[in-house]
């Protein structure tokens, strides 16, 4: 009575596949998620390179490098949406059998017998057409990797390339002088909401908490774009550990191999505010910003006396960034030439 019904139900159980399309946005970037449970990051990525450059057992996240293979980066929207899909598929391919079935039940059901039978499907009609699952808005950060040339995008930062897993330390750097200056571009908005909750205590504590982050924030950049860098460079030594960390020491390697030192980046007066804006960041780190006399005689900064701490403003870390961002292209372009 139900064969077709019962095919039907046995080719879903066994080799019917159902296939959701998944709908590129305007720029013609897919949408993916990291599978790690930890991170869950949204991304996009071009679908012309997704065909073509991306491999099937390796895609790597670009916030946390997670790898998984290619089908574990669909996003819990399209996951979502697949599930419905497919749900309103096997309605529908259900629906449509009990209908085949009623019919022939009554096509073939002898009507001059002495018990008269039929069959009838109730309820509208399940339709089977497929909606494909729709792009989220493009993302502004277009990047290009450098390495492999895939093309992705994202929402704030990006760390690795998920075709290739490449970390580039040059993009790393500028995103994080890009972070640096959006916190302080916030602090204010930040401020503002706390104290419209009564938290004073909390928006000074919290806003002194984010400059004073960032200064150091700009120097760990500087410093790690500084060290990969300069062991790229084919003669150059090894470079003594933290030796970035340290303004005379750091400029006499460069000098070295690049026959270039901070002065050609940096005015005298520039190069003796940086020197200071380190000097800075070390008591914040290992002092909680108590001067003591070795900040004085590194320094030189004559605004402070031994047992203060030292108070950063949000325009001198702005200083800072342009005077690290500064110096960090003129490295570039030497280590580029060495």
């Amino acid at each position: 009575m139900f064969e077709e019904t019962i095919r039907q139900l046995n080719n879903l159980g066994s080799t019917h596949k159902i296939a959701v399309p998944i709908e590129a946005d305007e720029e013609s970037y897919l949408d993916k998620e990291c599978p790690s449970e930890n991170c869950l990051f949204q991304f996009k990525i071009h679908a012309e390179d997704w065909a073509n450059l991306f491999k099937d057992e390796a895609v790597f996240c670009p916030l946390c490098r997670h790898e998984a293979n290619s089908n574990s980066w669909w996003t819990t929207e399209q996951r979502e949406h697949a599930k419905e899909q497919s749900v309103k598929q096997i309605e529908g391919i259900i629906d449509e059998s009990l209908r085949k079935d009623a019919r022939r039940f009554n096509r073939n059901w002898h009507r001059d017998s002495f018990d008269q039978m039929s069959l009838e499907v109730k309820g509208v009609r399940k339709r089977r057409t497929m909606i494909p699952a729709t792009a989220k808005e493009a993302m502004e950060l277009k990047i290009v990797c450098e390495k492999c040339g895939a093309r992705f995008s994202v929402i704030g930062s990006a760390f690795f390339c998920p075709c290739c897993g490449h970390n580039s330390v040059e993009r790393t750097f500028d995103d994080s002088i890009k972070k640096v200056r959006v916190k302080l571009d916030n602090i204010n908005v930040i401020k503002n909401a706390l104290e419209e909750i009564g938290e004073k205590n909390g928006a000074e504590i919290t806003c002194r908490s984010l400059i004073e982050t960032s200064l150091s924030d700009c120097i760990v950049a500087f410093q790690r774009l500084a060290e990969q860098l300069f062991s790229k460079i084919s003669n150059a030594p090894v470079a003594p550990l933290n030796v970035f960390q340290r303004i005379d020491d750091g400029n006499g390697l460069w000098q070295t191999v690049c026959d270039k030192s901070y002065e050609d980046w940096l005015t005298i007066e520039e190069l003796k505010d940086l020197k200071v804006f380190f000097q800075k960041r070390h008591l914040l780190l290992h002092s909680e910003g108590i001067v003591d006399q070795r900040y004085l005689d590194r320094s030189r900064d004559e605004s402070y006396k031994i047992g203060q701490r030292i108070v950063v403003k949000e325009d001198e870390v702005r200083y800072l960034s342009n005077l690290i961002e500064k110096l960090a292209n003129g490295i570039r372009e030497a280590s580029s030439n060495a």
